[in-house]
């Protein structure tokens, strides 16, 4: 008996024993590649092909290397190995390493988007420009070139014919400046630095790829070509490349990733063996159905069919509502019914291909007592409180990022101007130093004596830090930065704004903790190295809630229950995609990845008319719809712009002017051809929801009265000023809050006596 073989099916043991050469898996989603990936690295470890140090194996999410190391560990004993990482984190490895070999400080900073931003609005002002559009245009250029690998010259050779181009590229160059004296990277150099190294400096390249015997790389179709560069060098020695992808979901083309680096794969390496794994452990054979349907309409694709031994399972339901109220309020109902009937909210996921469209969700489960996360948009830590307490460590940890001293100069207030800030970059441009150590240097600024006593007050500050970083762990460190920078004072204003501020930097203190409690003997670079690389998919914990989500942000992820919401030409596919036909398989690709992350149940759902961007438009329903028309059982109906229903005014569903659906309620079918917007005795399809939705409604019959008070656990205490809908609905003035109309079944109402 081999306990490490017998877990994988046939298709799955062939390429974890076939350990030598060029090896590409095609993995369908929910066929068990991480199983395979972990499989392979244990299989290598076991027969003695090489030790942990020598396998290099490169994932995309921090989430997904930890679930390695875990598998890994239980499967040998073994996990802790410092190479099972994401892309990024490698290269920061790399560049801690070796960096210096090419100018490069080991405790550089790495700076996220949002500080890209802010320095390139700081070099345009110091260049005197003015035109606000050339500002958004060289936020979008110098993320284009960095994502290209090429520097301000190159890029300016490509792109000769750009509008303002020469003024973009000046920005750019001036950008770079600021970085290097800051001692600071952003996302793209750590993967272009990385490869100018190993491309320049034949000595690092020699080690490295004569270290790596196996080069494993997950998620391989989301490779752009600066990764891919690197991929290949580091396993130009050996020659052991294992890539494991699904060109049916490459989803990255609009930040860089090439699809062509898994269809060409076989190209690059002659003599590479390629195998599929087809078979889905996820998914329902309905759901399945659904996702060939979708992606078999896509022309760039090696071809494969998922299928399942699991049971048929329900079939995927449409709904239309006549705003996107109803659309929110139609998932809100069948959750808490299926709440009701035992499952958690966290068995359910909303996902959505723009997270404008997130907030009538939000409204509606506020309403109705729901918990929910938002992921793919403002993430926790790009708040402002958490990011003024990491730039302090930031400037700790590398006391030449003079973007952090900026930011925290002044947090809390010290009374240190704008004058006195530029006084200090003047200073510091002039004799080549950075922001704090101007203020070290405060004796020589021409500002007053009592903003030098200030400067002298906050390098002392820093300093302190500085030097208690060498001997105290992170989570006491961020307690003292905290208590001894007195950052609580900068939001405690007694607003519930400024209480949520300090709510956040409590847990911000209990994510350290867990992070040295998981990572004992970490260091402050290490933690910053975590936090700035981590994703969205990271932060998801075991908390019980909906998720609400774009389909980037849950990419790799599964849910029992799944919601696609906002399934609207324009919306999904996106508007920009229509016009260009590889744009639109990458959206088809995306839909197929939000159709493979549903379990047990898949509901698609759409708004007749939207609020969207500071108006409200009709809308007409999303072309994927009618390429799906009869694995959903609904009419099929195209018009001439090839999109399901007209693309202005109408009925927005194709003629079909009476269908049920567009009256906002759940279009039904079930095995037997039954067809109607109302639900036969026995059909199964939408049944939670149709329990919720009128059979629970009635039971609150003569429950609230005109002039009743009630309360609400989110909106306080109210009054019901009107009752519709033989009571099944109430609209209730709170204090405060306005009036409320509220599903009488689903909203946490207490009535008080």
């Amino acid at each position: 008996m081999d306990e490490l073989l017998d877990k994988l099916n046939l298709e799955q043991i062939k390429p974890v024993k076939d350990t030598e050469g060029a090896v590409l898996v095609l993995a369908g989603a929910g066929s068990g590649k991480t199983r395979v990936l972990t499989s392979r690295i244990a299989y290598i470890l076991r027969e003695g092909k090489a030790t942990l140090s020598r396998i290099l194996a490169i994932t995309f999410t921090n989430k997904a290397a930890n679930e390695m190391k875990n598998r890994l560990q239980n499967m040998l004993g073994e996990g802790e190995s410092k190479w099972i990482c994401t892309i990024h984190s490698m290269c920061v490895k790399i560049l801690r390493e070796f960096g210096d070999r090419n100018g490069i400080k080991s405790n550089f900073s790495i700076y996220t988007d949002v500080e890209r931003n802010n320095v390139i609005k700081k070099v345009y002002k110091e260049l005197d420009f003015t035109d606000e559009k050339l500002l958004k245009s060289a936020k979008y250029h110098v993320g284009n070139a960095k994502m290209l690998g090429l520097d301000p010259d190159q890029y300016l050779r490509k792109y000769r014919d750009e509008r303002g181009i020469d003024d973009i590229c000046a920005i750019y160059s001036k950008y770079n400046e600021h970085l290097k004296a800051n001692n600071a990277l952003d996302f793209d150099d750590l993967l272009i630095e990385t490869l100018r190294l190993l491309r320049r400096d034949g000595e690092v390249l020699d080690y490295l790829s004569e270290k790596f015997l196996y080069v494993l790389v997950d998620e391989f179709q989301d490779t752009n070509a600066v990764q891919y560069n690197i991929i290949k060098l580091l396993a130009s020695k050996h020659r052991n490349i294992f890539a494991v992808g699904d060109d049916d979901q490459s989803i990255y083309g609009w930040r860089g990733a090439e699809i062509d680096n898994i269809l060409k794969f076989d190209k690059d390496f002659p003599n590479a063996k390629i195998y599929k794994l087809e078979r889905n452990y996820r998914s329902t054979k309905s759901i399945l159905r659904l996702a060939n349907a979708i992606i078999r309409n896509n022309v760039s694709r090696r071809g494969k069919e998922l299928w399942t031994e699991a049971e048929e399972g329900e079939k995927p339901g449409y709904y239309q509502a006549e705003e996107e109220s109803g659309e929110a309020l139609y998932a809100a109902k069948i959750i808490a019914g299926g709440v009701r009937s035992g499952r958690k909210y966290s068995d359910y996921a909303v996902l959505m291909r723009i997270n404008a469209i997130t907030r009538a969700y939000e409204q509606e489960f506020t309403k109705y007592g729901i918990p929910y996360k938002v992921f793919g948009g403002f993430r926790f830590y790009e708040r402002k409180e958490i990011k003024d307490i990491l730039a302090y460590l930031r400037l700790i940890s590398n006391p030449f990022d003079s973007e952090a001293a900026e930011r925290i100069i002044n947090v809390p207030r010290r009374g240190i101007g704008g004058k006195t800030v530029a006084a200090m970059y003047a200073y510091a441009e002039e004799y080549n130093l950075s922001l704090y150590d101007a203020a070290l240097d405060c004796e020589s600024l021409p500002v007053p004596n009592s903003a030098k006593d200030k400067l002298r007050d906050f390098a002392n500050l820093i300093k302190g830090f500085v030097l208690d970083a060498v001997q105290t762990d992170v989570a006491q460190l961020v307690r003292d930065v905290i208590n001894l920078a007195d950052l609580r004072s900068a939001y405690d204003d007694g607003t519930d704004e400024g209480d949520g501020k300090l709510a956040n930097l409590d847990e911000f203190i209990a994510s350290v903790d867990d992070y040295v409690r998981l990572n004992p003997g970490a260091t402050l670079n290490d933690y910053l190295n975590q936090i700035t690389l981590s994703s969205d998919a990271d932060d998801m914990d075991d908390g019980d809630y909906v998720t609400l989500a774009t389909i980037h942000a849950v990419k790799g992820l599964e849910f029992p229950v799944v919601f696609i919401g906002g399934l609207e030409d324009g919306i999904m596919p996106s508007s920009r995609s229509v016009v260009d036909g590889r744009d639109l398989e990458e959206e088809r690709r995306l839909m197929y990845v939000a159709i493979t992350r549903a379990k047990e149940r898949l509901y698609l759902t759409r708004s007749k008319s939207r609020y969207l961007y500071g108006h409200r438009d009709i809308t007409s329903p999303s072309r994927f719809i009618a390429e799906l028309a009869s694995e959903l059982g609904i009419p099929e109906k195209r018009n001439t712009y090839g999109s399901f229903g007209e693309r202005y005014g109408g009925d927005g569903y194709g003629g079909y002017r009476n269908y049920g659906a567009l009256r906002g309620s759940a279009f039904y079918s079930d095995d037997s051809g039954y067809q109607s917007d109302e639900p036969p005795k026995s059909s199964v399809s939408f049944k939670a929801a149709w329990n919720v939705k009128k059979p629970a409604e009635n039971k609150n019959n003569g429950k609230y009265t005109v002039g009743m008070k009630v309360r609400h656990p989110k909106f306080g205490l109210g009054m019901v000023v009107a009752v519709k809908n033989n009571g099944g609905t109430v609209n209730v003035a709170f204090d405060g809050q306005g009036i409320k109309e509220l599903s009488a079944s689903l909203a946490p109402l207490e009535i008080v006596k």
